[in-house]
C-alpha cells in the first residue's frame, strides 16, 4: 500500500533501533525563563551519544513530517477528502464543491494543485537528509499525514507543511515555507464544515459510518477554532488563530467546550491587530532562550509549545492534550533533537554558480564586527586559521571550506530589541500573554508569556536563503535592508526560486526588483497574490537603519562599496 503510514506504525519502526543505544536522555535541557546556555548553542540539548543522536535525528525528523498527536481536534476522512479532491465536472461532489466555494469549472484545481496551492513541497527523490517515514517514497507532499482513529484514516498536517521550502530544486526542511496557505486551509475548512452535512457526505462521497463519525467530531471541534487570513501570501496568522480559538473557549484552567463562546466569542486585540508573521528558520532555535520573533515565549520547551498552540488551532481537549504529551516524552525528545541539530544551508550548495570573493568578504567581516555583532552575533570564519589548523580540521571535515562558518558566538540569554521595525507582531503578543498564561497546560509545562518591546535580532546562519527579510517579509533582499528606509521599495513581486540566473539577486542576495523581476511572476495567473505592499498595516518596512547604517548625528556609516563588503561577507554565513 503506497500511503503514508500512520504514527503508531511510524515508531513501530523508529524506536526499535534505540534499544540499541541511550532510551533515556543523559541531560536534562533548561526551559526556565532564566536559562543560560553555551553561546555556541545547543544542536544536542539532551546530550545523546552519536549513534543515538543519530538515530533521534531521523525519528524526529519523521515526526516533523507526519504529525503526531492521536488526539488532535480536527481529523478528516482520508478516503472521502481525496475523493473531494478529484472531483471532476459531471460528478455531483463536483457541482456541491462549486456551489460551495462559487468557482468556476476552470478554477478548481486539480489534485496535485490543491497540493501547489496549499504551498506544499515534494519529498527529494531519494530516502536522505529528509527521510521516507516507512522507506518508500509518499504519493503525497511533505506535511501531508496520516493518523488512524477508530479504524478509519484520518488525514491532517504536519510541522513541515510551514518549516519545509524548496531552493532552486533542492528541498529543506526546516526553512521557512516562503508562500504557505495553511491559516487560509482552516478558514476554508471552516466553510466547508459548515456548508456541507454528514448525510451529504454520504450521499456525494459514500462515506461509511466510521467515517462520518469522524467527520462530526471535527465539524463539533472547529466551531472552537477561530481563524484568520493572512495580510500577505508568505505570512502566517498562527498566532492570532490560537489567541481568537481561547475567546471560543470557556475562560477556565482548561479552556472547555463552551457552546455560547463558540457562538459569540469574547472580543479579542487580535480581531482587527495585525500581529502576522513569517514562519521561522529552525535551524535557529539552537542558539536561543526564548521563542518566537519577538521573544515573547520566555521559558517552557517550544516543541511541547508548539503542539499546544497547534491544537488550540485545531479545537483539540486540552485534557486529552496534556495526557498525551505527559505518556510521550520520546515524541518530544526526538522532534526536539531533530529541530535543534537543524543545520543552516550553505551558499555554496545552492548557488556555487556564484563565487564568493574572499577577499571583499574579510573586509565585510571588519565591518561587520565593528557594529552588527553587538546583535547577531560573531562567527569565526576558517579563513583565519592557520594553514596547519586549516589541514587538521579539513581532514576530520573533508567538506570544509575556507570561507565556512567554524564556530557561531551568540548570547547566553537571548534578547529582545526595538530598532524601530513594524511594531505590529510584538503588540500583538499582549493578545497571547493574557489568553495562554492563566491555562494550566501552560503552568504545568514551564511555560510563560510576555510581550516585549522589540525583536530578537536572530543569528544570521544561512541568511542568503532567509529572504524575504524582517518578520513581516517586508524587505526583499539586503540592498534594500541597507537603504534609507525612505528609499526601500514600497511593493515588489515574490515568486518561487526555482532559477538562480531569473529568480535570485545574488549581489544583492534575495528577490530581484523592478527590471530584474521575472516577467513569469508578473504575468502569473496568481500574481496579485505576490504583490507585496508595505503601506499595507503590519507590513511597514521601516526601522533597521537609524544608529546602525547611520552614525550619531545622521550621517551614513558605510559607503555603498562597504554596504556589498557587508553582504558579501553574510552570503558566507
Amino acid at each position: 500500500m503506497q500511503r503514508l503510514i500512520s504514527f503508531g506504525l511510524c515508531l513501530s519502526i523508529v524506536i526499535p533501533a534505540f534499544a540499541r543505544a541511550q532510551t533515556t536522555p543523559p541531560l536534562t535541557p533548561d526551559w526556565s525563563e532564566n536559562a543560560k546556555i553555551d553561546p555556541s548553542g545547543r544542536p544536542n540539548p539532551y546530550g545523546w551519544d552519536e549513534a543515538t543522536f543519530t538515530q533521534r535525528i531521523r525519528a524526529g525528523k519523521i515526526i516533523a513530517l507526519n504529525y503526531p498527536v492521536t488526539v488532535t481536534g480536527t481529523l478528516v476522512p482520508e478516503r472521502t477528502t481525496i475523493q473531494f479532491l478529484n472531483a471532476k465536472p459531471g460528478d455531483p461532489l463536483f457541482g456541491l464543491i462549486k456551489t460551495i466555494f462559487s468557482l468556476n469549472s476552470s478554477d478548481f484545481p486539480d489534485f496535485k494543485g490543491v497540493w501547489d496551492w496549499m504551498g506544499l513541497h515534494d519529498y527529494p527523490d531519494t530516502d536522505g537528509v529528509i527521510p521516507y517515514p516507512d522507506g518508500i517514497k509518499p504519493k503525497y507532499p511533505m506535511g501531508v499525514s496520516f493518523i488512524e482513529r477508530n479504524h478509519t484514516q484520518g488525514l491532517t498536517f504536519s510541522c513541515a507543511v510551514c518549516h519545509s521550502s524548496e531552493l532552486f530544486g533542492k528541498a529543506i526542511l526546516g526553512m521557512t515555507n516562503r508562500f504557505p496557505n495553511a491559516n487560509l486551509t482552516f478558514v476554508l475548512g471552516q466553510q466547508l464544515f459548515q456548508e456541507v452535512s454528514p448525510t451529504e457526505l454520504v450521499i456525494f462521497a459514500g462515506a461509511t459510518k466510521e467515517e462520518v463519525k469522524m467527520y462530526e467530531d471535527s465539524r463539533e471541534n472547529i466551531k472552537m477554532v477561530g481563524t484568520k487570513r493572512p495580510v500577505a501570501l508568505g505570512l502566517d496568522t498562527a498566532l492570532s488563530q490560537v489567541v481568537l480559538s481561547l475567546a471560543r473557549r470557556a475562560q477556565s484552567p482548561w479552556a472547555e467546550r463552551d457552546v455560547s463562546a463558540e457562538t459569540n466569542p469574547r472580543p479579542n486585540l487580535l480581531d482587527h491587530k495585525v500581529a502576522d508573521s513569517k514562519p521561522a528558520v529552525w535551524w535557529n532555535l539552537k542558539y536561543k532562550t526564548r521563542w518566537l520573533s519577538d521573544g515573547s515565549v520566555l521559558s517552557g520547551n517550544p516543541i511541547i509549545t508548539n503542539i499546544i498552540w497547534n491544537e488550540l488551532g485545531r479545537g483539540g481537549d486540552l485534557k486529552l492534550l496534556d495526557e498525551w504529551i505527559n505518556q510521550n516524552p520520546e515524541v518530544f525528545e526526538n522532534l526536539t533533537t531533530a529541530v535543534f541539530a537543524t543545520e543552516a544551508p550553505k551558499w555554496r550548495e545552492y548557488l556555487g554558480g556564484y563565487a564568493i570573493s574572499v577577499s571583499r568578504a574579510k573586509r565585510g567581516e571588519a565591518l561587520f564586527n565593528q557594529n552588527c555583532v553587538h546583535c547577531h552575533g560573531h562567527y569565526e570564519k576558517a579563513w583565519s586559521l592557520s594553514p596547519d589548523e586549516f589541514s587538521a580540521r579539513k581532514r576530520i571535515h573533508p567538506e570544509l571550506g575556507r570561507s565556512d562558518t567554524i564556530r557561531v558566538k551568540y548570547f547566553a540569554q537571548t534578547r529582545s530589541v526595538d530598532v524601530d521595525t513594524d511594531p505590529g507582531r510584538r503588540e500583538g503578543a499582549t493578545a497571547i500573554e493574557e489568553a495562554l498564561n492563566p491555562l494550566e497546560i501552560s503552568r504545568e509545562h514551564g511555560i510563560i508569556n510576555q510581550a516585549q518591546q522589540g525583536y530578537v535580532p536572530p543569528p544570521l546562519d544561512g541568511v542568503f536563503a532567509r529572504y524575504p527579510y524582517l518578520h513581516n517579509n517586508s524587505i526583499p533582499n539586503l540592498c534594500a535592508l541597507m537603504t534609507r528606509p525612505s528609499d526601500r521599495p514600497v511593493t515588489y513581486t515574490s515568486g518561487k526560486p526555482i532559477d538562480p540566473k531569473t529568480d535570485y539577486d545574488e549581489e544583492c542576495v534575495g528577490y530581484p526588483l523592478g527590471e530584474k523581476t521575472p516577467k513569469s511572476w508578473l504575468e502569473a495567473k496568481d500574481a496579485k497574490e505576490h504583490h507585496f505592499d508595505t503601506r499595507n498595516e503590519g507590513l511597514s518596512n521601516s526601522g533597521h537603519y537609524d544608529g546602525i547604517f547611520t552614525n550619531d548625528d545622521g550621517t551614513e556609516r558605510y559607503t555603498l562599496d562597504q554596504k556589498s563588503e557587508i553582504i558579501e561577507f553574510l552570503k558566507t554565513l
